[in-house]
């Protein structure tokens, strides 16, 4: 029988519950901070902090992935509609005690302005394929956070590293897929939102040597 988007709730919950090495909220948030903070002072270009923030959230999601999976039990998805539902109920909530409300397909942007996205790309299009959106009523890494003049104009997305998690770890499980930032409050949006657009799955790499 599948699971339902309650049992998912349920199932986020419990793992955010028994998870021992939790965080300070406050401390973790003012960390990351400092992060961007020596990023920016490092490379001068809030393109290429982008980029470097993206980067390092790949690596971690490749790793965060296999504790992912051997302490929620779940087995492989059976669409893409279903992992947008994993992610935002038991993902997130067991990492971050958030859970972003999840809309499938892929609507138009919110942004008011052609800006990039977080990723350098242009504002999103309806296309083909398949898609998810995370809103995120409330951000960890933003907490106390109140982005210059210069960042805005620069095209900073603080929070960058989710996408880059996202990405590693669906990677991790043979999805390739892009995600990107395409509003957030601290550019002045009324909503903060990361859309998901799964590029192809990925063939499962047979070792060296194997027939």
């Amino acid at each position: 029988m599948a699971t339902t988007s309650k049992q998912y709730k349920g199932i986020g919950e419990d793992l955010w519950k028994g998870r021992t090495e939790k965080v300070n909220a406050e401390l973790f948030a003012l960390t990351y901070g400092a992060l961007v903070v020596q990023l920016i002072q490092d490379y001068e270009d809030y393109a290429e902090v982008n980029k470097q923030l993206e980067k390092m959230g790949y690596n971690i999601g490749t790793r965060l992935i296999e504790d992912f999976l051997a302490k929620s039990n779940l087995g492989r998805c059976s669409d893409f509609r279903e992992v947008g539902e994993v992610v935002s109920k038991v993902g997130f909530k067991s990492f971050l005690n958030i859970s972003p409300s999840v809309t499938h397909g892929a609507p138009p942007s919110t942004s008011t302005s052609p800006r990039p996205m977080s990723t350098g790309s242009a504002a999103p299009t309806a296309t083909s394929g398949a898609y998810f959106t995370l809103t995120l009523d409330e951000n960890p890494l933003a907490e106390f956070v109140e982005l210059p003049e210069d960042a805005l104009e620069g095209g900073l997305w603080f929070s960058n590293v989710l996408c880059g998690v996202l990405r590693g770890a669906l990677e991790m499980v043979q999805m390739q897929v892009q995600a990107e930032f395409v509003s957030d409050v601290l550019r002045g949006d009324e909503t903060t939102e990361i859309r998901v657009r799964l590029i192809k799955t990925l063939d499962e790499e047979i070792p060296v040597g194997d027939d």
